[in-house]
């Protein structure tokens, strides 16, 4: 096969593709590409997850720069000394 009528070939191919998408529309739905569109109750339920998430990650960095702050440190060397205390 020489290179003119494998260009031929791909031409005819794409024609015929576009002539289908033409003819019978082409549903990005129907064709599995695209799931269904949520209902109100599935995207009520999504954004209750995402603002229990937002609540999390709030809480998350709250912890982590708590921690590092220089009474929590004070009160970690504190609770140390007591159970260091009540291991002996």
């Amino acid at each position: 096969m020489n290179f003119a009528t494998m260009v031929v070939v791909i031409v005819a191919i794409v024609a015929f593709s576009l002539i289908r998408i033409a003819k019978y529309g082409f549903d990005r739905r129907q064709s599995g590409l695209v799931g269904p569109p949520p209902d109100d109750a599935e995207k009520a339920g999504m954004r209750r997850e995402v603002e229990d998430l937002r609540e999390r990650v709030k809480v998350l960095e709250r912890i982590t720069t708590d921690a590092n702050a220089g009474h929590a440190i004070d009160t970690r060397r504190v609770a140390d000394e007591i159970e260091a205390l009540r291991d002996r």
